[in-house]
């Protein structure tokens, strides 16, 4: 899988910078530096200004790719979305069995991401920290509806949707997939959150990752799966 998703080209939607980072060195180097820094910083004390030293360039280099930090973030999450939605293809193209294929989506998108080599300037594992910690502040903002407009939350919503068809396959009644489908994946964020900083919000299992075992659980007893 690793191999063909190297060969593969991450399509971000264009509304989103100025100039298409994966174009040059330079650019590759603001998304593995800002990678490194946000998951260091956070956003909010994260800056152009330091990532330019970082990456020994300057601020309006920076400038010159995206307008804001905000953006940035967004290319982020959304290169983030784009990526998980084509493991997930590649993870589950060869099994038959429509809950089969629901559960290994489920363990995809609330397992940890491990490293691997298939976008070599882009530490997945170190960015799923970022999106774990940052994402909802791409869209809890006052400009989500115009943003929304220009189809940023595309890459998000297209992954979600991809998961909702397979609950609809499933049980063509069930009147809820896409809700389940954001629950699960807003869900487990927040309990990796917890499980790190609020220990006293979640619930650790001993020999087992609690996380992925629950939200299969949830699956299960609302889809009535049996297993």
């Amino acid at each position: 899988m690793e191999q063909l998703l190297s060969s593969l080209s991450i399509r971000v939607n264009e509304a989103i910078f100025l100039k298409d980072p994966d174009s040059s060195d330079l650019g590759r180097r603001i998304i593995s530096g800002s990678i490194e820094m946000i998951n260091d910083l956070g956003i909010e004390n994260f800056s152009f200004g330091k990532l330019a030293l970082h990456i020994n360039s300057t601020e309006a280099s920076v400038y010159r790719y995206f307008e804001s930090k905000h953006k940035l973030l967004l290319y982020l999450m959304s290169w983030y979305w784009r990526w998980m939605e084509y493991r997930l293809v590649f993870a589950t193209s060869n099994i038959q069995s429509p809950a089969d294929r629901l559960e290994k989506s489920v363990v995809l998108l609330t397992e940890p991401v491990g490293h691997d080599n298939a976008h070599a300037y882009v530490d997945v594992s170190t960015l799923s920290n970022v999106v774990i910690n940052e994402a909802s502040k791409t869209y809890l903002t006052k400009l989500v509806d115009e943003e929304n407009k220009y189809g940023v939350f595309a890459g998000y919503k297209q992954l979600v949707g991809r998961v909702s068809d397979m609950i609809t396959e499933i049980d063509p009644d069930y009147k809820y997939p896409h809700m389940l489908v954001s629950t699960i994946v807003e869900g487990a964020h927040h309990q990796r959150f917890f499980q790190e900083h609020l220990p006293r919000l979640t619930d650790v299992v001993e020999g087992e990752d609690s996380v992925t075992q629950f939200y299969l659980d949830l699956v299960r007893n609302a889809l009535r799966i049996k297993r």
